[in-house]
């Protein structure tokens, strides 16, 4: 890609906004064309209750996990903007609550609280305090401070609550007469936006997985222990050329033998996918990932994916800088299979040289392509700091001409990105993703 190009992430998200936009019109216009409430104060709650209809419908869609969107954004950039829809969603239902109880307690002459009772025992209006509460829930248990203290499991287990809220609001909404049937557009335009992210949400999150594990019929090949603390295993199935993944992209991967259904990992691709086989390359840092090198060959395996936006679809430049940090070197292996012959360094950095799993082929995929490879090694602590914009440019002088890609523990990545900044390579050029589940 030249540069000059649009780059495809722009595309998406140029898309996207347009998406957003156009749906802010249309509500808004059918809040001024459907009338107004029985006082104003009901006349503003309305207001927000349509507007808290659309971010929830938003919020769907943000987590579909609808393909074109993941390749080109990727999932950690997509979850931080469900993230930030989803606590302008509890304010919004606040607000919209709130108002809705304060219209009424005007209109009877009556408090509040006697108000909330009362409108309590409608089913309508019972089943919006419902999914509110649930809203508020998750709210809760997703801020940082009480979500570093739950497990993944038992967080993730009461994020799904958010799917039951939005079920209720749907009903909630059918109940609601004035939000349906105020016109037959509105009718309209309302039942195609909850089929559209009702669907992209089903058909991501289930119908698409189950039909790929049911046609490829996933299976563990090999185990191959790469040192004493990483592993690699290797998975074959039914026509793996039908699937649509690339070298730098992950999968979330379950093994119903080891482990109970339910516990998951985000695993990279280490190997670009060649249409027979698929390898994941792991570091024992949770009991899941541990006894991965006890896998049996044949076991069934479950995979969701694959997903992200670390491939090569957003190259810029003709040269490329791969910057890994430990295990994070699996995808910046794989992407070395799908770059051509010519201008590649990789900075590889680990504690010490004996970290330094799969060296040995990133070596032969450099000597291939006439790249070239820095191993960093030392603690931190001691001073090895080459992720210092001074120590960056030494190591590559010629950096703000090339692609970078950098993919490590967070911290290191943190760093990179700041001294890329400072470096002032130019954002289009920089490529990160987290690959996590949360």
């Amino acid at each position: 890609m030249q540069r000059g190009t649009v780059l495809p992430v722009v595309v998406a998200q140029w898309a996207l906004w347009t998406f957003v936009v156009v749906n802010l019109v249309i509500v808004e216009a059918l809040f001024l064309t459907a009338g107004t409430g029985k006082n104003g104060t009901l006349t503003v709650a309305k207001f927000f209750g349509l507007h808290a209809a659309l971010l929830m419908l938003f919020q769907l869609l943000l987590v579909a996990r609808v393909p074109w969107l993941d390749r080109r954004i990727g999932m950690d950039r997509l979850t931080v903007w469900h993230r930030w829809v989803g606590f302008t969603l509890l304010w919004t239902l606040l607000t919209h609550a709130t108002l809705v109880v304060l219209g009424y307690a005007r209109l009877d002459g009556a408090s509040m609280p006697t108000t909330f009772l009362a409108l309590s025992g409608v089913p309508a209006s019972l089943l919006g305090m419902l999914a509110a509460a649930l809203v508020v829930l998750i709210a809760v248990v997703s801020t940082r401070s009480l979500r570093r203290r739950l497990r993944y499991e038992t967080w993730h287990g009461l994020h799904l609550l958010l799917y039951p809220a939005i079920g209720l609001s749907f009903v909630h909404q059918l109940l609601e007469t004035t939000t349906f049937s105020a016109s037959g557009f509105a009718q309209f335009y309302w039942w195609a936006m909850w089929l559209l992210a009702f669907g992209a949400f089903v058909a991501g999150r289930f119908v698409v997985p189950v039909w790929r594990n049911s046609y490829h019929r996933f299976r563990v090949a090999a185990v191959v222990p790469e040192s004493d603390t990483v592993v690699s295993v290797y998975v074959t199935g039914h026509r793996l050329d039908r699937l649509p993944a690339r070298a730098g992209q992950f999968s979330i991967w379950r093994f119903p033998g080891h482990n109970h259904w339910w516990l998951a990992n985000p695993f990279s691709l280490s190997a670009a996918p060649d249409g027979r086989s698929l390898r994941l390359t792991a570091r024992a840092v949770g009991t899941a990932s541990a006894g991965l090198r006890q896998l049996a060959v044949g076991t069934r395996v479950f995979m969701e994916g694959p997903y992200g936006a670390f491939t090569s679809l957003h190259r810029t430049r003709p040269g490329a800088l791969l910057i890994a940090g430990g295990v994070g070197i699996t995808p910046i292996r794989a992407l070395l299979e799908e770059h051509p012959a010519g201008d590649v360094v990789v900075l590889y950095r680990v504690r010490s040289a004996d970290d330094a799993v799969l060296v040995d082929e990133v070596r032969e995929l450099l000597a291939a392509r006439g790249g070239r490879l820095h191993l960093l090694t030392g603690p931190t602590a001691a001073g090895a700091r080459p992720f210092e914009p001074d120590n960056l440019q030494a190591l590559v002088s010629d950096i703000v001409e090339r692609d970078v890609y950098v993919c490590g523990p967070p911290a290191m990545t943190s760093a990179v990105l700041g001294a890329l900044r400072t470096l002032n390579v130019p954002n289009r050029q920089v490529h990160a993703e987290k690959f996590s589940l949360a």
